[in-house]
């Protein structure tokens, strides 16, 4: 029997050859968010930078019986400046990846893609969930069920290529991403088919790279073998997939809140297509899935690391 959380337990186990990842903790003035910085940091996986207001983050820290006594503090009197000088801490190369404290996400997000002040890059951002599910072999990673509502095919590009880099981060030696709709077939009366079919075809031209790319595919004949079988459908990726692309935020949500809350899956959370990582994680989450994410935001850093110092040699 496979123990509870072993495939984030993995990841976290990945990090201790790493060196923390110093992080700015974005606003964080609720204990949750505060403690999950501190639970962070004392597994090794972040150097917590915390910007918000001073007096107030100190004054949760003492009700919530937290030591942040070794933690730098940057002083920022509301939730948008918080998020405004966690971003001067990336430009400024004092961090390597963000996360969200008690702040709203979109004022966090706001700030990060600014044209002038933000943290752009030539990809678009979009969510990954990373996602251990019980019984499943490996980490499911779920995208896009947070940030983009309605993506268009040009998004979906951007969106699969993170999900995919994302994925070779984590170690995976072979992705294989499964674009999901209703129904296994090109349909023209639904829209998802075309744009996955389309997907296929650029992922086999070279216009999406690193990984086996199929679909249309239904969830059951993406990640059950079996039902890939009955549907004779002969792919690499049918039953096996390891990235699950959504439709849209609709799907994504209702997804993976399905498996969290029918499966008893965790979800750890990570933006990516900025300069950095961001993690964001919810009150709700456990602090196995917190450390995960902070894991993954750590995985991501220290690969671009190594690609920024190949590319200076």
């Amino acid at each position: 029997m496979e123990r509870a959380h072993e495939k984030y337990e993995r990841l976290i186990d990945r990090c201790k050859s790493l060196p923390p990842t110093p992080t700015a903790v974005v606003h964080p003035c609720d204990e949750s968010s505060l403690r999950g910085a501190v639970d962070a940091a004392r597994a090794g996986l972040i150097v917590p930078v915390l910007v918000g207001p001073t007096a107030r983050i100190r004054d949760v820290a003492a009700k919530a019986g937290l030591d942040i006594g070794g933690f730098r503090i940057v002083d920022a009197t509301y939730s948008q400046e918080s998020a405004a000088k966690a971003v001067e801490l990336v430009r400024s190369a004092e961090v390597e990846a963000l996360m969200k404290g008690s702040l709203h996400t979109d004022e966090l997000m706001g700030a990060v893609v600014k044209r002038e002040t933000g943290l752009r890059t030539a990809r678009r951002l979009s969510h990954c969930f990373v996602m251990d599910v019980p019984g499943h072999p490996e980490p499911l990673i779920i995208t896009d069920a947070v940030v983009n509502i309605a993506p268009t095919l040009k998004d979906k590009v951007d969106i699969v290529q993170n999900a995919i880099d994302l994925a070779h981060d984590l170690g995976a030696t072979e992705v294989r991403v499964a674009i999901l709709s209703a129904m296994e077939t090109v349909n023209p009366d639904v829209p998802s088919t075309l744009e996955a079919a389309a997907l296929c075809k650029m992922a086999e031209r070279g216009q999406i790279t690193g990984a086996l790319v199929d679909g249309p595919l239904a969830l059951d004949n993406a990640i059950s073998p079996e039902a890939a079988k009955i549907k004779n459908l002969a792919s690499p990726v049918a039953g096996r997939a390891n990235v699950l692309v959504v439709p849209d935020l609709e799907a994504g949500n209702m997804l993976a809140k399905s498996l969290t809350f029918l499966a008893g899956a965790d979800a750890a959370g990570i933006v990516l297509g900025a300069r950095v990582p961001i993690i964001l994680t919810s009150r709700a989450d456990s602090l196995i899935a917190r450390l995960a994410s902070c894991a993954v935001a750590a995985l991501v850093a220290s690969a671009r690391r190594a690609s920024t110092k190949r590319v200076v040699e």
